[in-house]
């Protein structure tokens, strides 16, 4: 992790733990129902060891069988009540806790949903998954066990101390005299624990971020033979989180035993005034049993409450984490009050555009341009000239740094950005597809959208025929990526998808570059329908599928060099000129 990320994340570990309390707010009448539980809990434990050492006391006595026996039936009562309040407690914590993690992991996936695309353009995909999952997750002992329990531990060693002062203050003094070293140590624990679960979530972030990039480039990782190497890189991050994890371990493994020390020498304290009390008779046998008793009692719940501190410190090396990425800003914001557009007919304007994704490094330069309602517009260019980036700015899936980009006259900045993007049919050369099946990649969760409409696209494509052939039909189940469907299929299933949502304008970047020339005479085929009233913009390297453009647009460098239609352009003797004969050399 670089200074930046470590200053980003303590920046948003400021009042974490009170950030982290709003989450449980709705539940306020639950925590404190479980708080009340807790301190009867509390007070049934403390009261458990004063009966035992006054039933000892009285068989010294000689007490009758009566006496005793109404005690055993008070203790039975005290156990009984016990286990029914830490019943509800319980559940209500884990019930409560749920809610909680439920409600942050909605928050967490809801608003990444909303970020710009040059955050994932700039995030690994693990890092991103690891905040959702582990991170979210790493909060729940905190909700459903910690905060309640720490008040429990606190409560029982102020009860405790309290009850062994009133017994024998004597006692109880000399038992306190460790209590300075035991607070040492708990500060200490607590500042290096703190930095052990930093390290060790960092490092788990970092084994599922390669984890996710490189399953998802198995294939190439395989085709270059280099299981070998990439099997050494990931022992290397697998060892650096064993690492992580073996320091936090040992810092466990040193503060428990030296509590565990300082509570036997405490006892040996205890015994030692103690049974000298008993010979003098200041104090009965039964309460040196109860100091006894309290003595174990006292030490244990301050262990705990250094290793909860533990578990509450990997909680907010999680908490960071989530609240660094809640933190992040989208680059893209919806303006306060959209104008109202109707419906969109798919004038486009480029107005003096300068873009860049990072600083100065300008991508187009003084871009200017206008695409008519109805009309086909074609970009070409090499690798780089911008001709993508033109794409989705109309989108406005990135914000331009000068000029004007206007649809049907208004600002693309002004209009709301779900009903601009809406209005806009995508479809790219690298097809997504989700695991389920070819009618729900399809419809995409617009349920408005009904069985006959994704048939009717799909026809109108050409994907129906393959479609129909499938054991499954459009229930076929899809993998993950659609890796059991061809790339022409796969682009087929685009295509029906995009016309489902019956766009104002078509944008498609290298959407027949995948398929083969008879699934693309089939497109062209579909896509001379498709057009009919529709804005359409293509980029595409294969300049014999643009030649019929109503104007091709040559980009070069970020700038616009030429614009024109096709035997326009070749008059000109320019850039397209040398593009197309190119293409006809090499037989494209």
């Amino acid at each position: 992790m670089n200074r930046t990320e470590v200053d980003i994340e303590r920046s948003a570990g400021r009042g974490v733990f009170r950030r982290l309390l709003t989450y449980a707010k709705p539940y306020a009448h639950w925590m404190f129902a479980a708080l009340v539980l807790v301190l009867i809990i509390t007070l049934l434990e403390l009261y458990r060891p004063i009966i035992v050492g006054e039933v000892i006391d009285l068989f010294r006595e000689g007490a009758d069988f009566e006496q005793v026996n109404q005690y055993g039936i008070i203790y039975l009562a005290v156990l009984l009540a016990s286990f029914t309040c830490n019943f509800l407690q319980t559940w209500i914590l884990q019930m409560t806790g749920q809610n909680i993690i439920y409600n942050i992991r909605e928050e967490v996936f809801d608003h990444v949903t909303k970020l710009s695309l040059r955050f994932f353009d700039i995030t690994p995909v693990g890092k991103i998954v690891t905040r959702i999952t582990n991170d979210v997750e790493a909060l729940h002992e905190m909700y459903a066990n910690i905060l309640i329990t720490l008040i429990k531990n606190v409560a029982k060693v102020i009860g405790l101390a309290v009850t062994m002062l009133v017994l024998d203050v004597r006692i109880a003094l000399l038992s306190f005299v460790l209590l300075p070293f035991i607070v040492a140590l708990t500060v200490l624990f607590k500042k290096i624990s703190r930095m052990t679960y930093r390290i060790t979530r960092t490092k788990i972030t970092a084994l599922n971020t390669y984890l996710s990039e490189h399953l998802s480039g198995m294939k190439i990782i395989q085709i270059f033979a280099r299981e070998r190497e990439k099997n050494a890189e990931f022992g290397r991050k697998n060892r650096d989180l064993y690492k992580a994890n073996y320091r936090e371990m040992m810092v466990f493994a040193v503060f428990r035993p030296c509590i565990y020390f300082l509570s036997v020498l405490a006892l040996a304290i205890i015994v030692w005034t103690g049974s000298s009390s008993v010979l003098k008779q200041t104090i009965t046998v039964g309460v040196l049993y109860t100091f006894i008793q309290y003595i174990n009692s006292f030490f244990q719940p301050i262990q705990e409450l250094a290793e909860q501190f533990g578990t509450l410190q990997s909680a907010m090396a999680s908490a960071e984490k989530i609240f660094t990425l809640l933190d992040e800003k989208p680059m893209v914001v919806n303006p306060e009050k959209p104008q109202e557009c109707g419906r969109i007919r798919g004038k486009i304007v480029f107005d003096h555009v300068w873009f860049a994704y990072e600083g100065e490094d300008w991508i187009l330069k003084d871009v200017s341009f206008t695409i008519e309602p109805g009309s086909r517009v074609a970009f070409v260019g090499a690798t780089g000239a911008g001709k993508s980036s033109i794409l989705n700015l109309i989108g406005r899936y990135y914000d331009i740094q000068r000029g004007k980009i206007t649809v049907d006259g208004i600002d693309i900045r002004e209009l709301d950005k779900e009903k601009l993007r809406a209005a806009i049919g995508q479809v790219q050369q690298d097809v997504f597809l989700f695991t389920g099946d070819i009618s729900g990649n399809i419809r995409l969760k617009k349920e408005s959208i009904t069985d006959e409409q994704i048939q009717l696209a799909a026809k109108h494509v050409n994907a129906d025929e393959f479609i129909q052939k499938l054991p499954g039909g459009y229930h076929e189940p899809v993998t993950e990526r659609g890796s059991t469907l061809s790339a022409g299929q796969r682009q087929l299933i685009s295509f029906a998808r995009t016309l489902a949502y019956n766009p104002a304008i078509l944008v498609m970047d290298e959407a027949t570059a995948n398929i083969d020339t008879e699934t693309e005479l089939l497109i062209q085929e579909a896509l001379e329908k498709l057009m009919e009233g529709r804005t359409t913009i293509m980029v595409a390297h294969r300049l014999s599928t643009i030649q019929h453009a109503d104007k091709i647009i040559v980009m070069h460098k970020g700038r616009l060099r030429e614009s024109g239609t096709h035997q326009e352009l070749l008059a000109e003797n320019g850039i397209y000129k040398k593009l197309y004969e190119l293409q006809l050399h090499e037989g494209v």
